[in-house]
């Protein structure tokens, strides 16, 4: 079955009740906008929400997908493999997996019109390599050794270590292609600003540090392997889910890709007219709450383990997240190859009495006092919620005492990787459609996290299954890596979404717009008559 078909066989389309009218939104007549709660800032601490040498998260890289290239685009759906995009063809040229070579597509452009190279490749690989942008996606690359530019279109990656997830990684953001001129070699560029040569060029309304909306328009320079199906696209950031729903209510916007919450799902859902559609898909979106190998306060496994015994998952999805999450059981989430629920079948059921024993056992006095740290402003309003629950269930136990509190992400994203928080709550959408993108951005040398996982998880059983070039061979390496997650504790699995994205009846492609790892693919919208 081709990508496509496993895309649409995936997705379910519910039609619903608004009272809107289908005009068009603006002036073109094929421009549609977009709306999302995710938002678009700088600050002192991070100065470069932009730059592939320093962001890393959904939003941004939403963003950059949509303006830069890279040799390798992800595949459409989970368990696919990267397919050319700015490389006319990539493999890997010996039976090691340790070199990889690529050839660039001819005629390759800037936005500004000045041919690409393979020296710019390197330039740009090298660049974020050189920067380690503290909190920044450098780790993926990590194992890349030398970058070899053989003449204008041909380069070839020398690895440290065989790496059959590479291409993958290839894939994403951090590999972007970008220029000299606009890019220094050794600091990030500040600001709004982003120059690529990806299907469309972009202009950030600001007002002072904070984006408004972003505007894309289809860059006619582009060469690759997609085709924008619209003239396009406004993205209008929402400071609340309520706000962006009245204006898709009013056909002010065109298109919800994220920040449903549960009640919103439910009122699309049950409304009787055909105005808009509503489709639902399977997520590898995840939250996870992150134990700082840094600070004492969680260095005993005995503190994190009894956290472990007393979550009840099931009750936080029931309580905040009914309709977009289900319970998450293991660092690798369902539907992807190789997930296994590590977490429930070390743990079980919440149980108060063991989790006692545990602290007992490792000779812990109780209540043991914790901060549970969350953003405020990164993943919605029912972080709130959902951290008030996890301080009620813990509290309830008897055996610890926690606060809460909640930081702007604008400075929780660099916060985290100092000493103070114990621990803190962290989302996760993977960074390549392989378990590996769950696994090395957390417990590999150069991890997102900054902790120390274990030595045996790091250096043998991390490298063997980045080897196996048959991911089905890798799944026994897998299982094991999550079992020791579960019991070294690092990480507590919580929950996993339930995708939905909403759009006017006119509006088609949607289907194809964001796939199970939430990236936006612009160039697949468009706008078309009204469904039946």
């Amino acid at each position: 079955m081709n990508s496509k078909s496993t895309v649409a066989l995936a997705v379910s389309i519910l039609t619903v009740s608004l009272v809107t009218g289908c005009g068009i939104v603006g002036s073109d007549e094929n421009r549609l906008t977009l709306g999302t709660t995710d938002q678009l800032e700088y600050s002192a601490d991070a100065p470069s929400p932009l730059d592939p040498a320093a962001a890393y998260d959904l939003g941004a890289w939403n963003i950059m997908r949509n303006v830069f290239q890279t040799l390798l685009k992800p595949p459409p759906m989970a368990g696919g493999r990267p397919s050319p995009e700015a490389a006319e063809q990539c493999y890997f040229t010996d039976g090691e997996e340790t070199e990889y070579s690529c050839t660039l597509r001819e005629g390759l452009q800037f936005s500004d019109g000045v041919p690409v190279t393979s020296e710019d490749v390197k330039y740009s690989i090298e660049r974020v390599l050189r920067i380690k942008y503290a909190g920044g996606p450098f780790g993926l690359l990590e194992n890349v050794s030398t970058v070899e530019a053989r003449d204008d279109r041909h380069v070839v990656f020398h690895l440290k270590r065989p790496d059959a997830t590479f291409p993958y990684k290839l894939s994403t953001p951090v590999a972007s292609i970008v220029s000299d001129k606009y890019y220094p070699s050794s600091e990030v560029r500040k600001g709004f600003e982003a120059d690529g040569t990806g299907p469309y060029t972009m202009k950030v309304n600001s007002t002072g540090r904070h984006g408004e909306s972003v505007m894309f328009d289809k860059n006619p320079k582009y060469k690759g392997s997609l085709s924008a199906r619209n003239t396009g696209i406004d993205l209008k950031f929402f400071k609340s889910a309520e706000d962006m729903g009245r204006a898709l209510r009013k056909a002010e916007i065109d298109v919800v890709t994220r920040g449903f919450t549960s009640t919103q799902v439910r009122e699309l859902q049950w409304r009787e007219d055909d105005t808009i559609n509503l489709y639902k898909s399977p997520s590898l979106e995840t939250r996870y709450l992150v134990f700082n190998s840094k600070n004492p306060a969680v260095g005993k496994k005995a503190v994190r383990q009894a956290v472990a015994q007393l979550v009840d998952r099931s009750t936080i999805v029931q309580k905040v997240y009914p309709d977009t999450g289900r319970e998450l059981n293991s660092i690798i989430p369902a539907y992807m190859f190789g997930h296994v629920n590590s977490f429930s079948n070390k743990y079980g059921e919440p149980n108060v009495d063991k989790a006692r024993k545990l602290l007992a056992a490792d000779g812990v006095s109780t209540p043991v006092h914790l901060t549970l740290n969350y953003t405020t402003d990164h993943y919605g309003p029912a972080t709130k919620q959902e951290f008030h629950e996890i301080r009620r269930q813990l509290n309830a136990s008897g055996l610890f005492k926690v606060d809460i509190k909640g930081t702007e992400w604008s400075r929780f994203g660099t916060e985290r990787l100092g000493k103070e928080y114990s621990v803190y709550g962290m989302g996760w959408f993977p960074d390549y459609s392989d378990a590996d993108g769950f696994l090395s951005p957390f417990l590999g040398r150069r991890n997102d996290f900054e902790n120390e996982p274990s030595p045996y998880v790091r250096d043998v059983l991390l490298p063997r299954e980045q080897r196996k070039s048959n991911r089905a061979q890798a799944v026994h390496d897998l299982q094991a890596i999550q079992d020791a997650v579960a019991d070294d504790v690092w990480f507590v699995p919580l929950w996993q979404g339930v995708q939905f994205v909403a759009a006017q009846n006119y509006v088609t492609g949607v289907e194809l717009a964001v796939n199970s790892s939430s990236e936006l693919q612009l160039w697949e919208l468009r706008r078309g008559l009204p469904s039946e």
